[in-house]
């Protein structure tokens, strides 16, 4: 509906105006940055038990600063690069669960999938936890401008992602509680490669160890080219200084990503459950705001093209909305106290940052466009337009 750069900030600024979309693209970047801060800890976290000197000190901070720099060029070498990486280090990942699984089969006791202990179930972390490993889907948004055809390619890309996601998630975990003695207490960050180890030896415990580390190489570069391109995006319609959508001769946004390579070094300090809570709370806000856009522009821009529609209406729309709504307000009450004030602060300083920029437009920095230009209808003619890919992506042919 939109294929421009900067995805989930354009929808909310064509349903609520600028302001809010100017909220939505600070709240969604803060978001990814603190999310991004986290791979370089998580990688360190499985490569300590091979190099035990990178787990505190020097050591691990030179470590994070080495790691981050040589992601963050990846990302500025092009999107091609970043494409390439992604699924090379999927198939290497995925591999050694798949192996795992099979070799679980001849194991499997099914009476343990169904042992349940609620009284001992940590329900904040339980939450936060599973809702950072299923959120995000929206982040390809800020890279439709570079995608040829996206009403074609996105829907089903997200379609094979959905069920890649669902089995990689549910074999592995199917076959560890199946195939080896149930002690809850062994549950914990690594634990796959210990039942690895009991299912196929030493070698897969390797490869399993290598494979959860580099993915979260994957998982940076991947979120590191959303969380700038959104920046160039929110450039591009006025939100931003235009030096943000300024491109390297790689067609990658140079400031944008070493904004965003900075808000890393400076959160990967935290730790790993301070990172999804915090994240999490300002992701939520912007998945609320996304909703409401959804509907909104259902029942009051009908008229806008839509090369890709649900196949419902205002009132199925509405319902479809309401258990992720669920989740989402479960995820920000069982927040802690320190959370949620930090997050509101973040909020507030959005709020402000606003008229801050409004200003410095008027009087010192260079600004591509006013943000009201954001339609998807000519204002002249009244007559709706489709952006075809030859105007928006990285594959036109005029500069």
């Amino acid at each position: 509906m939109f294929p421009e750069n900067g995805g989930y900030v354009i929808w909310i600024t064509e349903a609520f105006g600028p302001f809010w979309g100017f909220q939505q693209g600070w709240w969604k970047w803060l978001s990814g940055v603190i999310d991004n801060g986290l791979y370089p800890v998580l990688f360190l976290d499985y490569l300590k038990a091979v190099v035990p000197a990178v787990a505190e000190g020097p050591v691990r901070v030179v470590s994070i600063l080495a790691i981050t720099a040589a992601l963050t060029y990846l990302n500025y070498r092009g999107l091609s690069i970043v494409g390439w990486l992604a699924v090379a280090v999927g198939v290497f990942s995925l591999l050694p669960f798949g192996v795992m699984a099979i070799l679980a089969v001849p194991r499997l006791d099914f009476a343990r999938w169904l042992v349940i202990d609620l009284e001992k179930v940590d329900w904040t972390t339980y939450l936060n936890t599973l809702f950072w490993n299923l959120n995000y889907w929206d982040s390809v948004s800020t890279l439709a401008g570079e995608v040829q055809s996206p009403h074609i390619s996105l829907p089903k890309a997200l379609l094979y992602a959905v069920l890649l996601v669902i089995c990689s998630y549910l074999v592995p975990l199917l076959a560890g509680l199946g195939a080896t003695e149930l002690v809850r207490d062994d549950w914990s960050d690594g634990h796959f490669a210990n039942i690895a180890v009991a299912l196929g030896g030493a070698w897969l415990g390797w490869w399993m160890e290598a494979s959860a580390a580099v993915s979260n190489m994957g998982m940076f570069v991947a979120e590191m080219s959303s969380d700038s391109f959104q920046l160039l995006g929110m450039a591009e319609q006025g939100m931003l200084p235009r030096f943000f959508a300024r491109r390297s001769v790689h067609g990658t946004p140079t400031l944008a990503i070493f904004a965003s390579a900075t808000g890393v070094l400076l959160l990967s300090s935290l730790t790993f459950k301070e990172i999804i809570a915090a994240e999490n709370y300002l992701y939520c806000f912007g998945m609320i705001a996304e909703f409401a856009a959804f509907l909104w522009l259902r029942l009051r821009r009908g008229d806008i093209p839509r090369p890709y529609k649900l196949p419902l209406g205002l009132i199925g729309s509405t319902i479809m909305c309401i258990p992720p709504t669920i989740l989402i307000v479960s995820v920000m009450v069982l927040a802690t106290f320190k959370v949620a004030i930090l997050s509101c602060i973040a909020v507030l300083f959005g709020f402000g940052l606003y008229p801050c920029l409004g200003l410095m437009k008027k009087n010192f920095v260079s600004f591509a466009v006013d943000a009201e230009f954001v339609k998807a209808k000519d204002n002249k003619t009244g007559i709706s337009k489709d952006l075809v890919d030859s105007q928006v992506s990285l594959l036109r042919e005029t500069a």
